[in-house]
C-alpha cells in the first residue's frame, strides 16, 4: 500500500482543529516533501522524522515521500506532527498494518533517537479528539495536564517503537487512566488572605469583600508602604474556588500557553500580576504565533496591574474591550483567534508622581500640573471601568505599633462571597459587575 492516511491536531487560539496526514510513496527518485502550509519547524520534521524512524530499528523507504497535512489553509506550527508522519509513512510502506490506525489521533514531536517529546495543547486536542469518538495518543510527558479529568481517554507512549510493537505485536500502551489519576490535593484549599496582619485599612477591606462579592473591578489609590498590593493580592483568597467546568477551561488556556500543570492549584482562580514594562500583546495576547496573553491566564481569576500610571498608555487602553465583551479576538490576514478573557482588574497607585500628594505625614514635591500630567495618563472609558475606587492613606506609627489583632473571621466571610456569588447566578446568570 503506497498511500496512507493519519490524524492529528493543529492549534488554532484554543482550539484543536483536525488535521489529516496524507502521504504517497511513488516511484522515483529519493526524496521528501510536506505541504500543505506547513512553517519551518513543520518542515524540519523530514530530518526528525528519517532519523526517529531509522533509529527505532525501521526501516525509511528509499523512495520519494509526498506528506501533505490538510485542509491546506490552516497554518500547521511545531513538531506536533511528526508522530502522525512517522506512523503515516510506516503504514504506507507497509510496515505497519493497522486498521484502527483511523479510530486513533496521534501527536508528539519526535526526537532523533525515536524517542516522543512534549506538545503544546494536549488538553483541547484530548477533548477534540473525543467529541470525535477517537483515541489520542500522545507524548507520556503530557499525561499529568490530562490526569484530573475523570473523563480522559488517551494512550500514552515514550518513543516510536512503543507504539510500533503496539500494532505489530500487540503491545500493550499505557492507558491514561493507568497512569495514576492525581486526587484532589488537600493543598488545593486556597490559602486565606492575611487580612488579619493588616494593621487598620477598614475602607479597604470592605471594599475588597465588594469586590469579591460582585465581581467589581478595584483601583487603590495611596502612598508608597501603605499596604496597597498586599491588599490586592489578598483578593484572591477571598474568591470560591473554580467550578469542574472552569478549571477545564482554565486549563484549556493554560496547556495552550505551555504553562506547567500543578495539580495543587487545579480548583484555584489564577492571579496575574504582570510588569509596567509589558507590551500590549503580551497584556492581550497575538504575536508571530498567536497566543494568549495575561487576560486570558487570568480568565475566571484575577489580573493585578500595580503601578497603573506606569504602563504604557496603549497597552492600558487595549484593555477597554476584553473588559466589556469577557473575550479577546485576534485578527489575522486568513484566520481570527478568539480567547476568552472573563478576569477581575485589581489595580494600585500612587497619586502622584513622588507618590505623597494628600500625605499628612511627608511633603508632596509634585506641582499641580505634574499631578495633573500624571492622573492625565489613565484615560477617561478606562478610569469608568473601574467599579471602585478605593483611596489608601498612610498608617501613622502609633497605628502600626498597634497590638490590638484584626478579630474578623475571613473564613466567614469567604463563605458568604461564595454564597452572594451564587445568588447573582441563581438569579441573573452573571455576577453583578
Amino acid at each position: 500500500m503506497s498511500l496512507a492516511t493519519t490524524f492529528s491536531r493543529a492549534l488554532l487560539g484554543i482550539e484543536a482543529i483536525e488535521v489529516r496526514v496524507e502521504t504517497h510513496l511513488s516511484n522515483g527518485l529519493p526524496g521528501f516533501a510536506i505541504v500543505g502550509l506547513p512553517e519551518t519547524a513543520v518542515k524540519e520534521s523530514k530530518e526528525r522524522v528519517r532519523s526517529a524512524i531509522l533509529n527505532s530499528g525501521l526501516e525509511f523507504p528509499a523512495r520519494r515521500i509526498t506528506v501533505n497535512l490538510a485542509p491546506a489553509d490552516i497554518p500547521k506550527a511545531g513538531g506536533r506532527y511528526d508522530l502522525a508522519i512517522a506512523l503515516s509513512i510506516l503504514q504506507a510502506s507497509g510496515q505497519v498494518i493497522e486498521a484502527s490506525l483511523a479510530q486513533r489521533e496521534l501527536l508528539g514531536e519526535l526526537a532523533l533517537d525515536g524517542s516522543v517529546r512534549r506538545v503544546t495543547g494536549a488538553l483541547p486536542a484530548m477533548l477534540a479528539a473525543q467529541a470525535r469518538q477517537r483515541r489520542l495518543v500522545l507524548p507520556i510527558a503530557n499525561a499529568s495536564e490530562l490526569s484530573m479529568l475523570e473523563t480522559a481517554q488517551a494512550d500514552c507512549i515514550g518513543s516510536l517503537l512503543e507504539l510500533v510493537e503496539h500494532f505489530v505485536q500487540g503491545r500493550q500502551l499505557s492507558a491514561l487512566s493507568a497512569l495514576s489519576s492525581i486526587p484532589p490535593s488537600p493543598e488545593a484549599t486556597p490559602v486565606l488572605p492575611e487580612l488579619s496582619q493588616i494593621r487598620g485599612q477598614a475602607m479597604a477591606k470592605r471594599a475588597l469583600q465588594i469586590a469579591a462579592a460582585g465581581g467589581h473591578n478595584l483601583l487603590f489609590i495611596g502612598p508608597p508602604g501603605s499596604g496597597k498590593t498586599l491588599l490586592a493580592r489578598s483578593l484572591i483568597g477571598l474568591l470560591p474556588d473554580l467550578t469542574e467546568a472552569e478549571a477545564v477551561e482554565l486549563a484549556v488556556i493554560n496547556s495552550v500557553a505551555a504553562h506547567p500543570f500543578s495539580p495543587p492549584s487545579w480548583r484555584q482562580r489564577p492571579l496575574r500580576s504582570p510588569h509596567h514594562s509589558a507590551s500590549a500583546v503580551a497584556l492581550v495576547g497575538g504575536g508571530h504565533r498567536v497566543s494568549p496573553g495575561e487576560i486570558s491566564l487570568a480568565h475566571r481569576g484575577v489580573l493585578f496591574l500595580d503601578e497603573l500610571p506606569e504602563f504604557k498608555p496603549g497597552v492600558l487602553d487595549a484593555l477597554r474591550e476584553p473588559l466589556e465583551s469577557r473575550e479577546i479576538t485576534v485578527s489575522r490576514a486568513s484566520y481570527r483567534v478568539c480567547f476568552p478573557a472573563n478576569f477581575q482588574l485589581l489595580a494600585a497607585m500612587n497619586p502622584c508622581p513622588c507618590g505623597y500628594a494628600h500625605d499628612l505625614q511627608r511633603t508632596c514635591r509634585c506641582s499641580a500640573e505634574r499631578i495633573r500630567a500624571y492622573m492625565g495618563k489613565l484615560s477617561g472609558p478606562l478610569l469608568d471601568r473601574l467599579d471602585l475606587m478605593i483611596e489608601v492613606p498612610a498608617l501613622a506609627p502609633a497605628e502600626l505599633l498597634e497590638p490590638r489583632q484584626d478579630t474578623t473571621d475571613w473564613s466567614a466571610v469567604r463563605t458568604r462571597v461564595a454564597a452572594c456569588r451564587e445568588r447573582q447566578l441563581s438569579r441573573g446568570g452573571q455576577l453583578n459587575c
